[in-house]
């Protein structure tokens, strides 16, 4: 049977981040994917103009219909803008027993838009955050969990230590913006694992994050071991940013649909 994996973020019209992105993800790693729309954006390479969230009872509707109906192995989060979406989708995982969960703590968009309120970053870290299995923060929303400046490798480690102390049994802290090649760091509770890509020269890296949350929830899916999950999304991620797409006016995305898994 095949394996199935659930999204449940924000949908991108332009088709390179969010539930678009996750989906092309899934269906590359041979998963077969479902998407829960939390919110509409408006956006485009340029940038993210516009947030409309769903009712609350619909996102809840949603994930009943799916949950119900075909169980996921796994499942990932990504934009949840509101605290009412938030608050269902805590409750919806845990009255299903959710276990597989990645979450990606969507808060700031490349181009700098706030996605998510303050009082719904306080909701993620005290009640979405234990639930977690996998979290994958990038610099700036290890910052915003932590309340440090997180410039370094030592600081990603302290990061990640202190994330760790919200709940989550893995941390994956996302190191792609600092200087020299990218270092991503993986912390179980007891070690830190280094977790090194490739610095690629292109600014066609719109939804990277996106896939890279949702490589690692494909691969759980399929019943892949953490680290091993982590360290073959980060490979996924960097083939997916060396086929970027060179298309719209400011970051063109990155490709996850062209590739073929080795």
């Amino acid at each position: 049977m095949i394996p199935v994996a659930l999204t449940i973020a924000g949908s991108d019209p332009s088709g390179g981040a969010g539930v678009q992105a996750d989906l092309k993800t899934f269906t590359a790693l041979k998963v077969y994917g479902m998407s829960v729309i939390a919110a509409l954006t408006v956006q485009n390479t340029t940038g993210v103009s516009g947030i409309m969230d769903l009712p609350a009872d619909v996102v809840s509707q949603q994930l009943d219909a799916v949950l119900t109906d075909i169980p996921p192995g796994a499942v990932k989060t990504g934009m949840l803008s509101s605290p009412a979406i938030l608050e269902v989708v805590v409750r919806k995982v845990r009255e299903y027993g959710i276990s597989n969960l990645v979450v990606d703590p969507v808060m700031v968009s490349t181009s700098g838009s706030n996605l998510l309120s303050l009082e719904g970053i306080d909701d993620l870290r005290r009640h979405l955050l234990p639930l977690a299995l996998v979290v994958t923060p990038n610099l700036a929303e290890a910052g915003v969990l932590t309340g440090m400046n997180v410039a370094g490798l030592d600081d990603m480690e302290e990061a990640a230590l202190q994330i760790h102390g919200l709940g989550p049994k893995y941390v994956y802290i996302k190191g792609g913006h600092l200087p020299g090649e990218p270092v991503d760091v993986l912390f179980d509770g007891t070690d830190f694992s280094h977790i090194h890509g490739e610095r690629i020269q292109t600014r066609d890296t719109h939804g990277t994050g996106c896939v890279l949350s949702a490589a690692i929830t494909a691969y759980l899916a399929r019943g892949v071991p953490v680290l091993e999950a982590a360290q073959r999304s980060r490979i996924f991620v960097n083939n997916a940013i060396q086929n970027g797409l060179r298309l719209g006016r400011g970051h063109g995305p990155c490709d996850p649909a062209g590739i073929q898994e080795e």
